[in-house]
């Protein structure tokens, strides 16, 4: 997913996805220790996903706040 995909989503999708995506990481970080994964680069990317929302996410957030603190004239 791109960052592009991430802004469509609303903020539940959003921290829904961010869940399933570090679920996902961590049981194939689980699987990386115990055996040989299939694609080993499954785990950047799942990182980088993370990244991406997260920064997503921050965004929101902080374009909500700012909405709410209006500057004095």
């Amino acid at each position: 997913m791109d960052a592009k995909s991430f802004r469509e989503l609303s903020a539940a999708e959003l921290e829904q996805k961010l869940h399933d995506t570090r679920d996902e990481l961590f049981k194939l970080k689980l699987r990386a220790s115990v055996a040989q994964l299939e694609n080993p680069a499954r785990i950047r990317q799942l990182r980088r996903q993370i990244a991406v929302g997260e920064t997503v996410r921050r965004e929101s957030l902080r374009k909500q706040i700012a909405s709410e603190v209006e500057p004095a004239p």
